[in-house]
Order: C-alpha cells, then structure tokens, then sequence
C-alpha cells in the first residue's frame, strides 16, 4: 500500500518541476488544447445528431408504439453518448500524446537531464517519423484493449448495488492504468522499451501505478483541467519510469531513489542489453 503514496508523490513532482519550468509548461500546453477543441467538437456533434444516428440503426423500431419507441431510442441515445464520454477520457492522453509527440519529448528529455546524476537523458535514436508510427500503433493496442475493459464495466453496471458502487471505483482504477501506460511511453519508448515490456512493469508495480493513474483519471473527467495537467503528467511520469528501471533521481545534489530514500538499486552492466522493440 506504500506504493499507492509513492505513486501520488509523482504526480505531485511532475507538477512541481512544470511549475519552476514555465517555458515548458506553456509549450506543453499547446496540445492540449488542440485535442480538446477536436473532441469538444465531436461530442457536440454527437449530441446534435446522435439521436438521428440512433434512430437510422434501429428501423425495426419504426412501428413501436408509444412509449416504447422513445423510451427505447432515448435509452440507446444516452448508452451511445455515455460510451463517448468514456472513450474520450480513456483516449484523450494518447491523441494528445500523439499530436505532441516532439512537445512531450523535448519536456520529458529536460526532465531526464535535470534529475539524472550524470546529467544524460537517453535517446531513441530513431528520426521522427519512426517515433511517430510507434507512438500511434501502440496507443491504437491500448485503446483496444481499454475500449474491452470500457464495454466489461458498462455491462457491469446493470448488476444491482455492485454496478452502481464497485464497479465505477473498478473503472476509475482501470482508465488510471492505462493512463500511467500512456503517458509513461514517453520516456520508456525513448529507451527501447517495447509495450509488452512496459505492460510487464507496470503490472509488477499495480499500486505505485494507480497511486499516480487513478487521482489523474478521476481530474481528467473534466477536459479542461486535464490540459493544464497534461505537462506535469508527463514529467511525472518520467520520473516514475526511472524509477522502475532503477534508475537514479537527483534531487537537491544527491542522487536517491524516486520515492526519496538513498539509492541501492543496482545498475545494469555498461555492456548489457536494453529491452528490444
């Protein structure tokens, strides 16, 4: 339970360093807000015409009588915009990751250089365009696989008490996962690290990653407040990725572990492998 702590500390470290880093923060915002201008402008569209939509998918209906044909129509009106709402909660960090992938990388490798004892941020060595196919094919993987947990919950939600209690809190814990997974990706992609590798850490460390996933998505429901967090998520997330591969944190000139205790992890050899795409 420890972990759950520790993993809040990150969040609370990524919006401090963003806060003494102005420049950064304001560049990292300019993605931010873009996303949530597209996506505001598809729920609205989504509202204006989703019942039109629900009524040319279900011409079965047409002959219903009253109430049972609105009743029915309005009902799968209001599933389609609630599964909207979470498909953008659960998508929102990976388009914004996307569409700022050299805006996230640049804060990320500032990140890297000021807490590294060394003073080193690792580099993918791969050009641009490379990051970026990688980037938007394992953010399509995530969002496949938190689209399934997404249609799991919702039906879920139909069982009597569990669906109206257990099961929200379930969700919130579930899209805080698979948050820390995204916004995570941006150092640990610069490191080599393949997505079946970074699953596996993260799996190995569940409490420290919903300590630092679950408070973000419960902020994240209101779009705009996940724009103005959006920067220090991200260095957050730096910081915690160095911490499950061990590495060392600088922190007032001495090196030390993520969580604030003197460093006694050991390093990986010089001449050592680092994880493979």
């Amino acid at each position: 339970m420890r972990d759950l702590g520790v993993g809040f500390q990150y969040l609370l470290k990524g919006q401090r360093w963003v806060a003494r880093h102005g420049k950064q923060y304001g560049f990292g915002l300019v993605p931010g807000l873009i996303t949530l201008v597209l996506y505001a402008a598809a729920l609205v569209a989504l509202a204006l015409w989703g019942e039109d939509a629900v009524t040319w998918a279900t011409p079965f209906a047409d002959d219903w009588s009253s109430p049972w044909l609105g009743l029915f129509r309005g009902f799968l009106t209001a599933v389609l915009f609630a599964l909207a709402l979470l498909l953008a909660v659960v998508t929102f960090t990976a388009v914004t990751l996307l569409v700022g992938q050299p805006f996230y990388e640049n804060l990320s490798e500032k990140v890297d250089r000021d807490v590294s004892p060394d003073g080193h941020a690792p580099e993918s060595g791969l050009p641009l365009w490379r990051e970026l196919w990688i980037s938007a094919r394992d953010s399509l993987r995530i969002v496949v696989r938190a689209a399934l947990w997404g249609v799991l919950l919702f039906a879920c939600g139909f069982i009597p008490v569990v669906g109206q209690t257990a099961v929200p809190v379930l969700g919130f814990f579930v899209t805080g996962f698979f948050l820390t997974e995204e916004l995570t990706a941006v150092a640990l992609q610069r490191r080599g690290v393949d997505l079946r590798t970074r699953l596996g850490l993260l799996r190995s460390r569940k409490t420290l990653v919903w300590g630092f996933g679950t408070p973000l998505a419960v902020a994240f429901l209101v779009p705009v407040v996940a724009v103005f967090l959006m920067p220090g998520a991200v260095a957050g997330a730096t910081l915690m990725a160095r911490e499950l591969l061990g590495e060392e944190i600088r922190e007032g000139g001495s090196a030390v572990e993520g969580d604030g205790g003197v460093s006694s992890l050991p390093q990986p050899p010089s001449g050592s492998p680092s994880p493979g795409r």
